[in-house]
């Protein structure tokens, strides 16, 4: 079955930073797009980065653009979110999330806490 484990993230500082990971299993990785996405209490859940099937090509929400970096190893079937200059603001449960197989597929949900 589809599986996406998260790992990583934590409490940090305002200019911090954190590196998310996200093991794929149970589909064949390489094929489809991987995206990462957030949310905050009271807020509804939002898109922060995508990346294609070959990661030539990567797109931001426009409040982590510049910061945040999104990238892929279709040999290790992982997908990754690098935090750079962490505000407050990013403080959120983060999920991977794939549309595979005709489902869409989330982990389990890491937390990100920028405070100081």
């Amino acid at each position: 079955q589809v599986q996406l484990v998260q790992s990583g993230g934590g409490r940090v500082q305002p200019g911090g930073s954190l590196r998310l990971s996200c093991a794929a299993s149970g589909f064949t990785f390489k094929n489809y797009y991987m995206t990462w996405h957030r949310q905050a209490p009271g807020k509804e859940r939002e898109l922060v980065a995508s990346i294609s099937t070959n990661g030539g090509q990567t797109n931001y929400a426009d409040s982590v653009k510049g910061r945040f970096t999104i990238s892929r190893d279709n040999a290790k079937n992982t997908v990754t979110l690098q935090m750079d200059s962490l505000k407050s603001e990013d403080t959120a449960v983060y999920y991977c999330n794939t549309k595979a197989l005709g489902f869409d597929y989330w982990g389990q949900g890491t937390q990100v806490t920028v405070s100081s």
